[in-house]
């Protein structure tokens, strides 16, 4: 749902008895009526009626994203919002920033399971001023359900296409002093040839373990310990002697191990000091292997250490938060080799200091403002200065119009400064970070069960990281562009609960995305970007019965095809995807569903030379107990 439909969003969760209408991103929480940013978030509800199987499927029915999967299920998988880089997304899970330090600082959005999920948000627009590097395009927060809701139990288990399996538990136990939730999800396919040409099947595995801890020892304080483990396994084609696409054994394992742990004095909304302190540790490893002989590996670590005050305090009808937080950031990389005898082995560390500081006030019912700036000092790229502000007007009537400005910066990966390939890729150690922003404005109306947005936004880079290339001594490298790369559009939004038992939502997203490399040439169309995109989500229920339905257009656009000589433009085609998820209710406990995927079997591709499968099917059963 958009967050500008304010009522319409408060209405729904009362009605439907869904969590409080707070979204909760890293710490930093607002209440969904005084926000006004462009934030979609997906419920439970919505997650278990729609049944997809990765959380990138859910992002494809969000506005202003595009995902790009290079091959078939476990295949790397990007994602774009409104046109930024892959590795412009800041994700969370759980609180637990998931962006792999091992690899370029991009989230491995092909491990991502949407099983176990409780809420899924897209925060859009740059919003480093609260949450730091890689926040230039947005943010992404996938949140698993609290222990404290009394005694639950659900499994799951589904059968289909492509010999495919999935399985998932959750068990929680607890109340509102606090409680222990363990959740786990497998898949694994048979999957397709990756190529595409018909030869052997490129298979997936994927393993999510959870666990989480909650206690509340007083009325106003918290304690709580959440873990993650991740482990995926995929088999692909890569390319052969010849620089091309090929058929090869080629398989990647990507183990991700992430703890986070916080305590809380002052909880509740209505508290006047809240204090919070937090630490986190992630921990990635990639292994990449040619049948059995092994090739390169990738380890990185991150160890951030943290906390923040706020106060709460009213001035005549206005309503004030202002927080301040200080963050300390740790990463570790290890990169090694078999391949080529050690020659690109690297050791690399760096740190980051932060300090953040944000005001959201409200002012009676009508207006609601809120302002942040960030000060992120690091030892490897300088320092950043980022700021932020909104504000949302509600003028009576449902009618809300809203605007806001952002901006936001990403560091340079540990590749980008110190290469690679030592004989090939040599990296540039004084690059500077990418920075940019983005300023937006709307209007929404509601009516308590039909709501509508529309945005308008606009955004430049600046100091982007390109490849560069010196035809004397044949070496690439990395550099700032001197350039800048412009990125506007516009969102609509349609949400829409037209009976109780069936809600909708619906979205049509325009992004124009150019990119300058050097000053003063022309712009140049991004690749992997659609100017036109739309969605359609609905979940219903009734009686029995509950169905989950999912469609995703997206337009045409443009990729580079490596494997000719020069490298040339291509066209990609516009596709359709759909799905649909039927469940009947055997009893209170069991429920028996049927899941179908790319049901207008589509022959599409998300990057040029990399097939996706086409028509799925798949039959399973979930049992569910308590509350």
């Amino acid at each position: 749902m958009s967050v500008i439909l304010f009522s319409a969003a408060a209405a729904a969760a009362a009605s439907a008895g869904m969590e409080p209408v707070i979204t909760v991103t890293a710490g930093r929480e607002q209440e969904l009526s005084s926000a006004a940013d462009a934030l979609t978030v997906l419920d439970d509800r919505r997650i278990k009626a729609l049944n997809l199987p990765q959380v990138s499927d859910l992002l494809r029915l969000m506005p202003g994203v595009s995902v790009n999967v290079q091959g078939p299920q476990g295949s790397l998988t990007q994602i774009r919002i409104r046109g930024a880089e892959a590795n412009h997304t800041l994700t969370f899970v759980d609180g637990i920033e998931i962006n792999d330090p091992a690899s370029g600082n991009e989230t491995r959005f092909e491990t991502l399971s949407a099983d176990n999920a409780a809420r899924v948000e897209l925060l859009r627009g740059a919003q480093s001023a609260l949450w730091g590097a890689e926040a230039l395009g947005g943010v992404i927060a996938v949140t698993t359900p609290l222990p404290t809701q009394g005694i639950r139990a659900e499994a799951r288990g589904e059968y289909g296409s492509h010999d495919s399996r999935r399985g998932s538990a959750l068990l929680s136990a607890g109340n509102d002093k606090g409680g222990v939730s363990l959740d786990g999800a497998w898949l694994k396919t048979d999957g397709i040839d990756t190529l595409g040409r018909g030869g052997e099947r490129d298979g997936h595995e994927n393993l999510s373990l959870g666990a989480k801890a909650v206690v509340r020892p007083a009325p106003d304080g918290e304690l709580g310990l959440v873990g993650r483990y991740i482990r995926s396994d995929t088999e692909f084609d890569g390319y052969n002697a010849f620089f091309l696409r090929d058929q090869t054994d080629e398989a990647s394992r990507i183990k991700t191990r992430a703890l986070r742990g916080w305590a809380t004095y002052g909880t509740g909304q209505d508290a006047p000091w809240t204090f919070t302190a937090h630490g986190t540790l992630v921990d990635s490893a990639n292994r990449n292997r040619d049948g059995a002989t092994p090739l390169n590996r990738t380890d990185g670590q991150r160890v951030r250490i943290g906390g923040q005050a706020t106060h709460r305090f009213a001035l005549g009808d206005s309503n004030h938060r202002l927080t301040v937080a200080v963050e300390d950031e740790f990463e570790r990389l290890k990169a090694s080799d078999s391949q080529y005898f050690g020659a690109t082995d690297q050791r690399r560390t760096r740190e980051t200091v932060s300090l953040v500081a944000e005001w959201q006030g409200q002012f009676g019912d009508a207006i609601d403002l809120g302002a942040a700036v960030r000060h992120d000092d690091s030892n490897r790229f300088g320092s950043a200065t980022t700021l932020k502000a909104d504000a949302a007007w509600k003028l009576g009537h449902g009618l809300t119009i809203h605007g806001g400005y952002g901006e936001g910066f990403a560091q340079p990966t540990f590749f980008d400064l110190y290469g690679f390939f030592p004989g090939s890729f040599v990296g540039n150690p004084d690059l500077k970070a990418e920075r940019g922003w983005n300023a937006e404005a709307g209007i929404g109306w509601t009516n308590g069960t039909i709501g509508i947005d529309v945005t308008a936004f606009t955004a430049r880079l600046k100091d982007e990281i390109v490849d560069v290339f010196d035809p004397f001594t044949f070496l690439s490298s990395t550099a700032n562009a001197t350039g800048k790369s412009r990125r506007r559009g516009i969102e609509t939004t349609l949400e829409a609960r037209p009976a109780e038992w069936l809600r909708l939502s619906a979205s049509y997203s325009y992004i124009d995305a150019d990119e300058q490399k050097v000053a003063g040439t022309p712009l140049v169309r991004e690749i992997r970007r659609p100017k036109h995109s739309a969605a359609l989500s609905a979940d219903a229920a009734f009686d029995r019965f509950s169905a989950g339905l999912g469609l995703s257009y997206v337009g045409a656009r443009g990729d580079t095809d490596f494997d000719v000589s020069p490298a040339a433009d291509v066209r990609l085609d516009p596709y359709f995807l759909a799905s649909l998820n039927l469940a009947y209710k055997l009893t209170d406990v069991v429920e028996i569903y049927l899941r179908g995927a790319n049901l207008a079997d589509e022959r599409y591709q998300d990057a040029v030379g990399y097939a996706t499968e086409g028509r799925t099917v798949f039959g399973g059963v979930r049992v569910r107990f308590g509350d």
